[in-house]
């Protein structure tokens, strides 16, 4: 299984990122071994528009099953949603401390977005 964070740097220590088209990078984790990619978003924290959708479309690309981010909104969510991707909201810490609260059970998923549109 791999699931995808946000995060505000390319490794396991940084701080999650609470934005999710606009995170400056997205960690693709394998939470059994904590093996995992770093992916440079910065192409899609710089778009115009669409960069949540953007995102979420190389989220499922990369194969995760699941996102940890701290807001995920309306576009975003339902691409995420309709490629079966389960998305948790609300999250903070490091990315090694999102990935210890999903394999303990603490990491809720949410069935809709938590901020509006912005266009």
């Amino acid at each position: 299984m791999k699931i995808a964070i946000t995060a505000k740097g390319p490794d396991l220590d940084a701080e999650v990122d609470p934005r999710f088209g606009r995170a400056a990078w997205i960690i693709i984790v394998n939470p059994s071994s904590l093996e995992f990619e770093a992916i440079d978003n910065s192409a899609n924290a710089n778009a115009f528009k669409g960069a949540g959708i953007q995102a979420a479309t190389l989220v499922h690309d990369k194969g995760a099953e699941a996102l940890l981010t701290g807001f995920c909104g309306p576009n975003a969510f339902k691409v995420l949603e309709s490629a079966g991707v389960k998305v948790a909201n609300d999250v903070t810490g490091t990315v090694r401390q999102a990935v210890a609260a999903f394999n303990e059970g603490r990491i809720t998923f949410t069935d809709r977005a938590n901020v509006e549109g912005h266009w």
